[in-house]
């Protein structure tokens, strides 16, 4: 949906789910913010998405309003994706979701992913959730444990 396609009043909860709605926007969002840019085949390579889904949430949050494709006059052709001023203003209520996401889960024992520590591995995250991280023994930058061994241990 483009934004010329809102012409009747809409609940902004709505809007929100319409901006930032769909699997990966978030972590897309995330990635970019992070990374300052991201290019296409090289942020495929990293999530375990499809070219179409990835190239399909793209071009929404370029619609939405929240990144901005910069394609530059190369060849081998360079397309980057960056944060829109609208897209950076989003960043501090993602951290608040995804903190709360985390929190949540750990109340209802649903299985933390350990790679999402990996990828929210600043301050505010630690700060915010390092009493789930040290009872789940995830740690960015450090092997993690399991039942007293390491992963590395586990694979030999």
């Amino acid at each position: 949906m483009r934004t010329e396609s809102f012409d009747t009043p809409m609940n902004p909860y709505h809007y929100v789910l319409h901006c930032i709605g769909g699997k990966w926007k978030m972590t897309i969002l995330h990635e970019i913010y992070v990374s300052g840019s991201i290019r296409f085949n090289q942020t495929l390579k990293l999530l375990p998405i499809s070219e179409k889904v990835f190239s399909q949430q793209l071009r929404e949050l370029v619609e939405a309003g929240l990144i901005r494709r910069i394609s530059y006059d190369t060849v081998p052709p360079k397309v980057e994706y960056v944060l829109t001023p609208s897209g950076e203003k989003l960043i501090p209520a993602l951290d608040i979701l995804y903190i709360w996401s985390v929190r949540r889960m750990d109340e209802l024992d649903i299985p933390i992913d350990a790679d999402a520590f990996v990828v929210h591995k600043s301050e505010k995250y630690v700060d915010a959730l390092k009493d789930i991280m040290d009872a789940n023994h995830f740690w960015p930058g450090l092997e993690r444990q399991r039942g007293g061994r390491t992963e590395r241990e586990e694979q030999s």
